[in-house]
């Protein structure tokens, strides 16, 4: 599986900003897609994930009611939708697949998401 992440930028703290994730390959393997970001100096952390099967999604707590993942099967590509964005949430988002067990093991190359005060 390939993944093409895009959609990143500069934006205003409270602004918006929707991150894509366009898979390639072997999609059918796919079973997960999460997002993932790491922020300048710190440990890449968990965000969020969407079941691409079924939709469920699961949210890492300080973006729990500001952050929507949403998938479409048809265009093989996940969504990242980013509200009320805050300072510390500036960090490089990834995008990454895993199989219905195991670690994620496809990673996108990362998009930059900078939130200005």
């Amino acid at each position: 599986v390939q993944l093409q992440a895009s959609g990143g930028g500069l934006v205003q703290a409270g602004g918006s900003l929707r991150l894509s994730c366009a898979a390639s390959g072997r999609t059918f393997s796919i079973c997960v897609m999460g997002w993932f970001r790491q922020a300048p100096g710190k440990e890449r952390e968990f965000v969020g994930s969407i079941n691409w099967n079924v939709g469920d999604t699961y949210y890492e707590d300080s973006v729990k009611g500001r952050f929507t993942i949403s998938r479409d099967n048809a265009k093989n590509t996940v969504w990242l939708q980013m509200n009320s964005l805050r300072p510390e949430d500036t960090a490089v988002y990834y995008c990454a697949s895993r199989r219905n067990v195991g670690s994620y093991s496809s990673w996108g190359q990362g998009t930059l998401v900078t939130v200005s005060s």
